[in-house]
């Protein structure tokens, strides 16, 4: 199984971007997926290709044409969701995140200035998904994170599927704090349960933790889950 990512954007030439390095880096190289970063302006109908116009009743920065912009979705959209990466859409949660990575194809819509026309989203029926409470100049660092967090689930990019099940959020809970060699780090010990070998003893320790630390950093993620 390999994921095809198509991305609509006025500057393809930011991808890959750090998803060309490391392990997702690797994973394109080997196959594992692919991507197809298309310029929005090549759907201009202007020789200045102009994607953006003002906002309709007012107010500040422009607004990406829909005209302009159905026709870089009709031209390269072959299947599976459409995405729009935006501060308004909802979160992008791990349960998210897996559920994407079961599809073979996606379509990554990077918007520019203000937002794009809302007929767009209605006509297509795009999913809209935010990073966080924060606006960024543009979706194509939003894109790449949310791809990254894709690819990693893969199967054969990481290698050991084990690696994920124990992640934070992966059961609702952040991730418990990890330790290796050496044993002990200007003055600091790793604590002595996971020197024990008792498995299970050091399963109940880990969960112990991982509430503990949720409680404390993310008391929200509790409340979801009671």
């Amino acid at each position: 199984m390999s994921l095809h990512a198509t991305i609509l954007t006025i500057f393809p030439e930011i991808f890959p971007g750090f998803l060309g390095t490391s392990l997702t880096g690797k994973a394109l190289k080997e196959g594992l997926w692919s991507y197809n970063a298309v310029n929005i302006r090549d759907y201009a109908f202007d020789k200045h290709g102009s994607v953006d116009d003002t906002p309709c009743g007012g107010g500040a920065g422009m607004i990406m044409r829909p005209d302009v912009l159905g026709e870089a979705i009709e031209h390269n959209h072959s299947g599976g969701k459409i995405i729009y990466m935006s501060p308004k859409g909802k979160p992008l949660t791990q349960a998210k995140v897996r559920e994407l990575s079961m599809l073979d194809e996606v379509t990554v819509i990077c918007g520019r200035f203000e937002g794009i026309d809302e007929r767009v989203i209605e006509e297509y029926g795009i999913e809209e998904i935010s990073i966080g409470d924060y606006v960024l100049t543009g979706g194509e660092q939003a894109a790449m994170i949310m791809l990254d967090a894709v690819i990693r689930l893969l199967p054969g990019v990481l290698g050991n599927a084990a690696s994920t099940e124990n992640e934070s959020f992966e059961d609702g809970l952040l991730e418990y704090p990890q330790y290796t060699r050496p044993i002990e780090w200007k003055g600091r010990k790793v604590p002595e349960i996971l020197l024990s070998g008792h498995h299970e003893n050091i399963a109940k320790w880990q969960r112990q933790q991982a509430l503990q630390i949720t409680e404390k950093r993310r008391p929200d993620l509790l409340e979801k889950n009671t």
